[in-house]
C-alpha cells in the first residue's frame, strides 16, 4: 500500500477520502471540506492500489466495475468529484494523469482507434447507441434527446432544457418554411421532427445506428410526417443533393481528427451557395489530446472529443464563413447530473435489464462525465458556418428574437 498511499496523499488535498485495505489496513487522506462529501473505499485485494497506480482512470474504472473497488461511504460521483477537485484543470497540474510511457502508449493505440472508416463507425455506433431503447428510456428526457442541454436557468427540468437546446440551435439554423435540412447523425430524431413542427422543414436525418433508426421511423409515422420528416440508416461520406441547412448534433465526436477535413468539405459539398450549418461537439478547453483508455475501451471506441483548434483546421481553405462561435461552459454537467441522478433512480431496471456491472460502468462514466465538464478540460462548441457572407444577418439579434419566438 506504500506507493499508493504517496499518490493519494499528494493528490487529496480538499475533502476527505478513507482506503479500508484487503487486510484490514484503515488510511485517510485529505481533510474535511463542508463542500465535499466523505468517501469511503473498500480495496478486495492488493492489485487494486496497483491497477489506479499504473492509470487512475482506467485501473479505478476497471476494478470499480469488478466489485473489487467497493464504495462504502458516499457514491462514484462523490468519489470522482472529490478527486477531480483536487486537480482542476485550471490549475494545470496534471496530477491525474498517466504516466509518460502510459500516455505514449496511449497516444499511438487510439490515433489508430480513431481511425473511423465506414465499417469501423458503424460498429463503433452500434457499441453505444445500439444498447437496449429502455435503457435509454429510463435516464433520458421524454424527446430522447442525447447531448448537451441548454439551461437558461440552472434550476430548469430536464425537458423544458432540451426544449430550449432545440429552440437555441434551431435559431441560429435561421430556417424559412420549405428548406431542406440535413440532420447528420439524428439519433431519435427529436431535432428534425421539431425542425419541421416549429419551422416547415423538409429533413432527411442519417444515422448509423439501427435502434435510433427505427424509433425516428416510428416517431415520424406517428407524427403524419413521415412525407417531410425521412430517416435514412447510412453514413455522412455516402449522402448526396443539395440542402439550404445542415445541423450536426453529438456526432462530431466520433468521426476521428483524421476525417474532420473530409467532414467539413463533404458539408459544404451538400450546402447550398446560400446553405448554413451549425454543428454542436463536445470539445477540449485546450490543445489536442487522446480520450482517456477507460473510456475508449468501455464507451466511446473510436471517439474523441476536438480541440477548437483541430476544428478551425479542418475548415480552413474550404471557403466557409466562421459566422459564429459559442461556447457551452458548465451546460453539460448539468444535464449530465440530471442524467446520473435519473440512472441511480432506476439501479434496479437497469440491473435486470442487463446486470449489476453494467451499472456500475454507466455509473461510472456518467460520474466522470459530470466532473469533466466541471472541473475538467471538456467543454461544448456550437460552430455556425455559411458558404455565403450574406445569408445571415450581420448581427446576433435574430438569435435572440428567433429564439424567443420558439420558446414563446
Amino acid at each position: 500500500m506504500a506507493l499508493i498511499d504517496l499518490f493519494l496523499r499528494r493528490i487529496v488535498q480538499r475533502g476527505e477520502l478513507i482506503i479500508l485495505d484487503h487486510d484490514g489496513r484503515r488510511a485517510r487522506f485529505g481533510a474535511p471540506d463542508p463542500t465535499l462529501r466523505p468517501v469511503t473505499l473498500r480495496f478486495a485485494d492488493a492489485g487494486v492500489g496497483n491497477a489506479i497506480l499504473r492509470n487512475a482512470s482506467l485501473g479505478a474504472g476497471e476494478t470499480f466495475m469488478d466489485g473489487r473497488l467497493a464504495i462504502e461511504e458516499g457514491d462514484v460521483l462523490d468519489l470522482v468529484t472529490l478527486m477531480t477537485v483536487n486537480d482542476k484543470w485550471e490549475a494545470g497540474q496534471n496530477r491525474l494523469e498517466p504516466s509518460p510511457s502510459a500516455r505514449a502508449f496511449n497516444a499511438v493505440k487510439y490515433r489508430l482507434d480513431r481511425w473511423n472508416m465506414e465499417r469501423a463507425s458503424r460498429r463503433n455506433v452500434a457499441h453505444h447507441y445500439d444498447l437496449s431503447d429502455r435503457l435509454y428510456a429510463l435516464f433520458l428526457d421524454r424527446d430522447r434527446q442525447y447531448s448537451c442541454a441548454y439551461f437558461t436557468d440552472p434550476a430548469n427540468s430536464l425537458e423544458q432544457a432540451q426544449a430550449d437546446k432545440l429552440a437555441h440551435i434551431a435559431a441560429k439554423l435561421h430556417i424559412r418554411p420549405g428548406m431542406r435540412v440535413l440532420d447528420i447523425g439524428c439519433g431519435w430524431g427529436g431535432m428534425a421532427l421539431y425542425l419541421n413542427r416549429m419551422l416547415g422543414a423538409e429533413v432527411l436525418g442519417v444515422t448509423l445506428s439501427e435502434e435510433q433508426l427505427k424509433v425516428a421511423r416510428r416517431r415520424a409515422r406517428d407524427a403524419g410526417v413521415a412525407d417531410k420528416v425521412k430517416f435514412a440508416l447510412i453514413d455522412y461520406r455516402r449522402v448526396t443533393g443539395q440542402f439550404d441547412r445542415i445541423v450536426s448534433v453529438g456526432m462530431f465526436e466520433h468521426v476521428g481528427p483524421a476525417h474532420y477535413r473530409a467532414f467539413m468539405r463533404k458539408c459544404r459539398d451538400l450546402l447550398t451557395p446560400e446553405g448554413v450549418m451549425l454543428l454542436h461537439t463536445i470539445g477540449r478547453l485546450g490543445a489536442p489530446g487522446v480520450t482517456d483508455a477507460w473510456t475508449a475501451k468501455y464507451i466511446f471506441p473510436g471517439g474523441y472529443n476536438p480541440a477548437l483548434s483541430e476544428i478551425v483546421r479542418a475548415y480552413e481553405g474550404l471557403r466557409l464563413f466562421p459566422t459564429d462561435i459559442e461556447v457551452l461552459r458548465l451546460h453539460y454537467a448539468w444535464t449530465l447530473r440530471e442524467w446520473y441522478a435519473r440512472t441511480t433512480a432506476h439501479e434496479a431496471e437497469i440491473v435486470a435489464l442487463y446486470d449489476a456491472r453494467f451499472f456500475r460502468m454507466w455509473t461510472f462514466y456518467l460520474a466522470g462525465a459530470v466532473v469533466a465538464f466541471e472541473h475538467g478540460g471538456m467543454c461544448n462548441y456550437q460552430l455556425q458556418f455559411s458558404r455565403s457572407r450574406t445569408a445571415l444577418p450581420v448581427t446576433r439579434d435574430y438569435m435572440l428574437e428567433g429564439e424567443r419566438a420558439l420558446r414563446g
